[in-house]
């Protein structure tokens, strides 16, 4: 049996994991479970995947959840560092879907183990990629992306040669306010920004989506992860969300990956690589598709995007910048204290503010230093909108 530990369990990527592995308890010992702060769902998952411990991110969860727990069997505990303990247990696989910074840490220790991690947690590779890819080269360990984009890209470059690639092709869903006129962003409310046009994912996933900063994200992770240049490196909005990535390679060829816009496809593929096992996802009818549309992804509606090149030229601490300060205009958003595209201003503004006082070039990342980063681009976020 495989021993699996999921990161984030109660997320939707967890969600997805736990529906996986659920359907094959044979085959998977659960060593451990994190969440946050759905306790009782965590609660029913540890029962039911049989897990040795169960971890609530939030102290004061504790109570809640051991009481959930109470005769189960399941060792309970609670706190950030925990959830970064619990990395230390043993596994074969491990599934990093904690949302934010926050995953950076448990991801690092579970490398440790040199064994596989599956990385849905962009922030990782977007705050500490050569970092994050360092130390999977020091102890062994295969990090295999679970963004369906990445998995995409990384599936289409089976048995190729990196070398021979000219361009990797990111699509997008353009998000909530694709088709809306520019002049109307600036006034979009929450709850705007809250509903997918495509599919129900989390509020934060979904704004990130209408404002792009998922997809800017995106490119980030593909310059750490595989290594090539900025310059390659394209988004094209395609509505229908079929096609995931392409990978265009030397001589005009493209390869490109589709699939339906379900997490569990990715979620598949590095549960049973290097194997492809079966899947429950739908099959794709193309001819009842019918067609495949794209579109350019305008960075004048999507300011994020032009941010993310700027991000990926400077490289040094930029990405650990770019990501807090973005997590902290997304929570102002949410709280009413930001508009729509004043996130892509504030953040605009956080980044050049820290590059002209601190410097964020650096040749070497060390986890001390992306941490300090994140910690003062948030504050600079603070003093931004105090202002």
């Amino acid at each position: 049996m495989r021993k699996v530990t999921i990161f984030g369990s109660t997320g939707s990527i967890g969600e997805n994991t736990v529906d996986l592995i659920a359907a094959a308890p044979e085959r998977y010992d659960v060593v451990a479970l994190t969440g946050g702060r759905n306790v009782a769902r965590l609660a029913e998952q540890a029962i039911a995947l049989r897990a040795d411990l169960a971890v609530t991110a939030f102290d004061d969860k504790y109570d809640e959840l051991k009481a959930a727990l109470a005769g189960s069997g399941v060792e309970v505990a609670a706190g950030a560092q925990a959830v970064a303990d619990a990395a230390d247990r043993p596994a074969d696989w491990f599934m990093s879907a904690i949302v934010g910074a926050a995953g950076l840490v448990p991801g690092l220790r579970a490398l440790r183990h040199g064994t596989t991690l599956a990385l849905a947690n962009k922030e990782s590779l977007v705050t500490a990629g050569p970092h994050l890819m360092a130390e999977a080269a020091k102890y062994g360990a295969t990090i295999l992306p679970v963004d369906s984009e990445h998995s995409a890209v990384f599936q289409a470059l089976v048995g190729e040669d990196i070398q021979a690639v000219e361009r990797v092709i990111i699509t997008a869903s353009g998000g909530a306010f694709r088709d809306w006129p520019l002049e109307a962003l600036e006034n979009a409310t929450l709850a705007e920004a809250s509903a997918h046009p495509n599919w129900d994912m989390g509020q934060r996933i979904t704004i990130d989506s209408a404002s792009m900063f998922n997809k800017a994200m995106e490119l980030i992770e593909t310059k750490e992860f595989f290594g090539v240049h900025p310059d390659m490196i394209e988004a094209v909005v395609h509505p229908e969300s079929l096609i995931h990535a392409l990978v265009g390679f030397r001589d005009g060829g493209l390869m490109a990956h589709l699939g339906p816009p379900d997490m569990r496809h990715a979620i598949g593929y590095a549960l049973h690589w290097p194997d492809r096992g079966h899947v429950p996802v739908e099959r794709l009818d193309l001819a009842q598709i019918g067609s495949l549309n794209f579109r350019v992804a305008d960075e004048a509606r999507y300011p994020a995007l032009r941010i993310a090149r700027d991000v990926m030229e400077t490289g040094g601490l930029s990405g650990a910048a770019f990501n807090a300060a973005k997590e902290a205009a997304l929570d102002a958003f949410i709280a009413g204290e930001l508009g729509f595209l004043g996130m892509a201003r504030v953040v605009d503004e956080v980044l050049n503010r820290l590059q002209r006082d601190n410097g964020l070039s650096c040749d070497i990342l060390t986890l001390d230093k992306v941490l300090e980063t994140d910690h003062l681009a948030r504050k600079a976020v603070k003093d931004a909108l105090a202002r």
